[in-house]
């Protein structure tokens, strides 16, 4: 199994109005969007199902504790379910609970989910011309028709069930970091200019995929032009072994024997909305593909942004 990637550069922008619908890009996005997302409309019986399950359970899950959010951090994603932009890769839906880990597991309805990740090849919108490692295309190379400022990013504002779902693909991998998505959860603020403005951090994490799952779907295309050194949840920087609690998925495919129709992905996310997270939180670094500091971008940051500034290569 080949694979690996790493992100490294922090910058603030703000992304002004860009239409987020998905353009098929790739045999993958065309086949399979359809399928993997026939069921993400927001139902009223799917969202009280969790809802009820987190309520009555019994037991409340632990308060997540919040990890590094990266050097790929941007201000200013769009407030938009399918946040694809036509990348190309495998379908995921992904369906994120958020609950009161301090009050019972109660729904934190109007919490808002932002969550950002890598395209196929490793790279990070804003940032295309970081190094993933290994050996993979230049970003440029896909021909999609994504705005490289702004794809595989946005906010959901949960339901009275503390529900969001995306519409988003697999992520891909960049040395030294195993597959994962970064996610925040903000309370407070508001909707504004199409993206989300005001109130505080509560949670600042990231959310991992079974090893298995992961290996599989990077012998697939798009994923099996980035060939090199996948690292394994084990060897990850980041992820602390907590399962669910540490932000792995669980996963369902849509198709048993077809993981190019895609993937179902789920959490519940238990977090402290009177809490504050700057971000920071914990997880190593690591040395840029390029060999550059951890401290420093491998790419070019957006010319209308601040100059980076942030933590640790993840």
């Amino acid at each position: 199994m080949t694979g690996n990637h790493k992100d490294k550069t922090i910058s603030r922008r703000r992304a002004l109005a860009v239409t987020g619908g998905t353009v098929a890009a790739g045999g993958l996005v065309a086949a399979g969007f359809q399928s993997a997302f026939a069921d993400t409309a927001d139902t009223t019986t799917d969202a009280d199902a969790t809802a009820s399950a987190s309520s009555t359970s019994g037991e409340c899950m632990t308060l997540m504790t919040s990890v590094t959010e990266g050097p790929y951090y941007l201000d200013g994603a769009l407030v938009r379910k399918d946040i694809t932009e036509g990348k190309a890769g495998v379908p995921l839906t992904l369906r994120l609970t958020v609950v009161d880990a301090t009050d019972g597991c109660t729904p934190v309805k109007g919490a808002a989910v932002e969550i950002w990740h890598c395209d196929a090849w490793g790279y990070y919108s804003g940032y295309t011309t970081a190094n993933p490692g290994g050996s993979a295309p230049a970003e440029s190379e896909e021909g999609d028709s994504a705005n490289d400022q702004t794809y595989l990013r946005g906010y959901q504002v949960a339901n009275a069930n503390g529900v969001v779902k995306f519409e988003t693909i697999f992520p891909g991998w960049y040395t030294p970091r195993t597959c994962h998505i970064h996610v925040k959860v903000h309370t407070g603020g508001e909707k504004e200019d199409g993206t989300y403005e005001g109130g505080k951090v509560n949670y600042t994490g990231q959310l991992f995929f079974a090893d298995d799952i992961a290996e599989e779907i990077f012998t697939l295309d798009p994923y099996a032009k980035h060939t090199g050194s996948y690292t394994v949840l084990a060897d990850d920087m980041v992820y602390d072994g907590g399962g669910a609690a540490s932000g792995l998925l669980t996963l369902k495919a849509v198709h048993k024997k077809d993981p190019s129709k895609g993937y179902k992905g789920s959490l519940t996310l238990g977090v402290d909305p009177d809490a504050e997270s700057t971000g920071a939180g914990s997880g190593g670094g690591g040395t840029p593909p390029s060999g550059a500091p951890s401290d420093a971008p491998t790419g070019t940051p957006p010319s209308d942004s601040p100059s980076p500034s942030a933590s640790a290569s993840s």
